[in-house]
């Protein structure tokens, strides 16, 4: 393996950090790294928000169910989907913007995944540890004001960043051939039989994890999270940011 891919397949969730500073030029570089994640159509359509503020980072942990690195980690990234410099670009040339569709959104939802993990990725290669915070979305309308959000931009997750005071396992992914198809999508058989061999190495993985205390897989995993609706509250507060769906 070169390099790289060495780095992409050895990623690993931190959560806990060193008290050392991050300095700025290193906040720096890695969010120059994640302009240079492919954009569609160059909207880059995202923007970043760098937390270092105590007070901020405890607010938002309790936000995102009291996780403790959220307020430990030096800085905490929050990664927006943006149309709002697209609008002002518009407003330049007098033309109105139609923002109120679904491709939008999805154009601004992929572009700053993508640019987020080009963030990550530079923040590993310097010796730093990242976790994504999806808990962030637990209360928008809350993250909203305390971070000035304006209209046409959202919160779509949170990254903690710090330099790694643990080592955590390499939590195992799902087989290949449950994700690769090849020519077209394959029948549900063969991906039946992928997730019953990650189960069981899921299972080992979790067991061995936690000496015992607990045991389970990943599907029964997914079972519990999908049974219920998750924020339900989401699409009406995309709405109110100026995400509306109207085609």
């Amino acid at each position: 393996m070169n390099p790289v891919i060495e780095l992409l397949q050895s990623h690993r969730s931190v959560r806990k950090y060193k008290p050392d500073k991050v300095a700025d030029e290193l906040v720096e570089s890695i969010v120059s790294s994640a302009q240079m994640a492919s954009t569609s159509s160059n909207v880059q359509a995202y923007s970043v928000i760098a937390v270092t503020n105590p007070e901020t980072k405890r607010a938002i942990s309790a936000i995102a169910g009291n996780q403790q690195h959220v307020e430990s980690c030096p800085v905490l990234l929050i990664w927006c989907a943006d149309l709002r410099r697209a609008r002002l670009a518009c407003e330049q040339h007098n033309v109105q913007m139609v923002s109120g569709t679904m491709e939008n959104f999805v154009v601004a939802a992929v572009d700053v995944a993508l640019a987020a993990q080009n963030a990550a990725i530079a923040a590993e290669s310097l010796g730093l540890g990242i976790v994504y915070i999806g808990g962030i979305r637990n209360d928008l309308r809350a993250i909203t004001p305390l971070l000035h959000i304006p209209e046409l931009v959202f919160p779509v997750f949170g990254m903690c960043l710090g330099y790694p005071d643990q080592e955590p396992s390499l939590r195992p992914r799902l087989p290949l051939r449950a994700v690769l198809h090849r020519e077209t999508y394959e029948d549900d058989e063969k991906k039946a039989e992928s997730v019953e061999e990650y189960d069981r190495t899921t299972r080992e993985y979790y067991i061995e994890r936690t000496n015992g205390k607990r045991d389970t897989t990943w599907s029964r995993e997914m079972a519990d999270k999908f049974k219920r609706p998750v924020r339900a509250y989401l699409r009406d507060y995309l709405e109110e940011q100026g995400f509306r769906f109207d085609t």
